[in-house]
Order: C-alpha cells, then sequence, then structure tokens
C-alpha cells in the first residue's frame, strides 16, 4: 500500500455560515443553552466559536455516547467542566442513561432565572434552552428521548438537521433544535483527525483508508490492547497505520483478485467498530 499523504480536514459548508447567525440571533429567545460533546473527544468536539458565540448564557454540556468512552475519563472531564463553571452530565442519548438527571440539572443551573420568574408572578413561564454542538454529537436524539413524542430528524451522520427546530419536551421545558455547526478551520490537524474518527466530518469528503490508517496509529499509541483483543493480531506504536490495517484485512479475509488486500473494505470495517463501541471503552483525550 502506497504511503498516505497527511492532509488536514477542512469542512464548512454554506449552511454552517448560516447556522451561526442563526445560533446568535436565537440567543435572546433563550434562559440557557445546552451543549452536547462526544465523550470520547470532548475537547475536539467543541466548537470553539461557541464561547463567544453564547457568552454568559447558563450552560449545560452533556458528554453524549458515555456508554463508549472510558469510564474513569469522562469522570476526570465532568470535574473538568465543573471547575470552568459549567454543569456537565455523562448521558447515552440512545438509550436515555443519565437523561433522567436532566431537569433537576436545568432547574439547578436555572435557579436564577426561575426566581426572577417567580417574582414577576410567571412561576409556570416556560424555561427554553438552545441545543447546540457540532455534526453527529447527538442532538436529535436527546430532543427525541427527551420529548418522547417530540420529533427532529435523526441520522447516524453529519448534515442532517439544517434548520431551527422547537420542541416542548415537557415539565416546562421547551428545547430549541440547532443545526450542528463546526469552525471555518481546524488548526490542529489531531482535532479534525479525532472529528473524522466519530463521524463528524462526512465521510464523503475524507479518504476511508487513510482515515483509519490514522485512527490505527492513534490507538496503536494510546490503546494497543483494543486493537489485539478485536482484531487478534499483535501490535506496537512502531507501526504504521497501512501495515496494521493490511493485517486486520489478512486476518479478516478481505481479499479480492489476485489475493490483494481489500483495504476499502478493512477501513470501513474499523472505522464502523470504533465508532459503535466494538474496540472498547475509549477515550482519545483528556483535559
Amino acid at each position: 500500500m502506497p504511503e498516505y499523504i497527511k492532509q488536514n480536514v477542512q469542512w464548512f459548508p454554506g449552511h454552517m455560515a448560516k447556522t451561526r447567525r442563526l445560533i446568535k440571533e436565537s440567543l435572546a429567545l433563550v434562559d440557557g443553552v445546552v451543549e452536547l460533546v462526544d465523550a470520547r473527544i470532548p475537547y475536539s468536539s467543541r466548537n470553539p466559536e461557541l464561547d463567544s458565540i453564547i457568552k454568559n448564557k447558563p450552560r449545560i454540556v452533556l458528554l453524549n455516547k458515555c456508554d463508549v468512552a472510558n469510564k474513569t475519563a469522562t469522570s476526570i472531564w465532568i470535574k473538568h467542566f465543573k471547575e470552568h463553571g459549567a454543569y456537565a452530565l455523562a448521558v447515552d442519548c440512545k438509550t436515555g442513561k443519565g437523561l433522567n438527571r436532566f431537569e433537576e440539572a436545568v432547574k439547578t443551573v436555572l435557579k436564577d432565572v426561575i426566581e426572577r420568574n417567580e417574582s414577576k408572578g410567571m412561576a409556570n413561564k416556560p424555561l427554553r434552552l438552545m441545543v447546540v454542538g457540532i455534526p453527529n454529537t447527538g442532538k436529535s436524539s436527546f430532543i427525541n428521548r427527551m420529548g418522547k413524542n417530540a420529533k427532529a430528524k435523526v441520522a447516524d451522520k453529519a448534515g442532517v438537521t439544517r434548520q431551527n427546530q422547537w420542541f416542548v419536551v415537557g415539565n416546562g421545558i421547551e428545547l430549541l433544535d440547532t443545526p450542528g455547526v463546526l469552525w471555518p478551520k481546524f488548526d490542529d490537524p489531531e482535532v479534525g483527525d479525532k472529528l473524522a474518527f466519530i463521524g463528524s466530518v462526512k465521510d464523503e469528503i475524507t479518504d476511508k483508508e487513510t482515515l483509519a490508517c490514522r485512527l490505527l496509529e492513534t490507538l496503536a499509541k494510546t490503546k494497543p490492547e483494543a486493537i489485539t483483543e478485536r482484531y487478534k493480531i499483535e501490535v506496537d506504536e512502531s507501526m504504521q497505520g497501512w501495515e496494521i490495517l493490511e493485517e486486520i484485512g489478512r486476518k479478516r479475509g478481505f481479499l479480492i483478485k489476485g489475493g490483494e488486500i481489500d483495504y476499502e473494505r478493512a477501513s470501513v470495517i474499523v472505522a464502523d467498530e470504533f465508532r459503535a463501541g466494538r474496540l472498547g471503552r475509549i477515550t482519545l483525550e483528556l483535559p
């Protein structure tokens, strides 16, 4: 397999610029913000522009997909967010794990808003929160789970929600769903890689084999046992990604005409199995 070229992942479609404007315009309509991040990459899956956009609005951070992230690492991240003034919860929006604590979190974070409404004789005024996050972090799954009968578009790929949508989820809480928004440029190429690993950057604009090779190299350095246990091959941090991918293809019998390794098929399997948590509970970064 030829040596692959490392290129920074770049993706900023026009609808994302529009989304950024929509978020700014909608802030006056909400009392607080719910930010979803991927528990496997809590830093890389945060849009750094959000802090300057939402400013001092109360915020709840949901570390979604906690069931495929390292439990100890997630606890460290929750403590980190708390130390920086954000209320954080570990959740899995598909199964609903951890979401039973969301209502309590809202009442805690919006305590001042609730008291202000009561003092004005508006105790029953709905608490409105904007749901934000980069593509594929689970915003629509969160809303559907919270609202039960609420309906927001859901898909396991980036770029599904394209316009603002309001949902009444009960208990005096209303949620505003927004399209997932990335930022104009990934200054750190590793951030772009991690976003591609979890599927927040469309697979159509990344080379599948390059993506799989980078992921395998990352795991070989940080958690080689995950590769060994899943694919029954021995790896070490000195191995290049394509070498590991080749071993996986050979072990799984992914062959094409002439006995060559089917790298594309092996690449798709590696990415899919990582995203589904079949390589174990893995967190790729710490505070």
